[in-house]
């Protein structure tokens, strides 16, 4: 059961972005992407929308993102997105253990 959080960073003139480029220059995105449980952690930039970043973190239990929520990583998070002044929305969903049913795939060009 995997559990993705999409948090979408809000803020002006350009700090969703620049907080994303700092986080990845600095290492913080990589030391992420290194603890046990992390299956992705990615950012991305909505088309409709230059103030906002989504960021897609993805873990393979409770049991990891807690320990990741828990790591010296939230403390360089928390205070870059002060630097930048950001606002955030997050949604969280668990993954579906059946896959992608039949008549779905039928949409789906790999």
């Amino acid at each position: 059961m995997a559990i993705t959080v999409n948090i979408y960073y809000k803020g002006v003139n350009g700090n969703a972005k620049k907080f994303a480029e700092e986080m990845i220059a600095s290492g913080v995105v990589d030391d992420i992407r290194a603890e046990e449980g992390n299956i992705r952690y990615e950012y991305f930039f909505p088309l409709a929308d230059e103030e906002t970043v989504l960021l897609i973190d993805s873990w393979e239990d409770q049991r990891s993102l807690d320990i990741h929520h828990a790591s010296p990583m939230m403390g360089k998070i928390a205070e870059l997105r002060e630097k930048y002044d950001l606002h955030m929305k997050v949604e969280r969903y668990i993954s579906d253990e059946g896959g992608i049913s039949v008549a779905d795939k039928a949409f789906i060009k790999e």
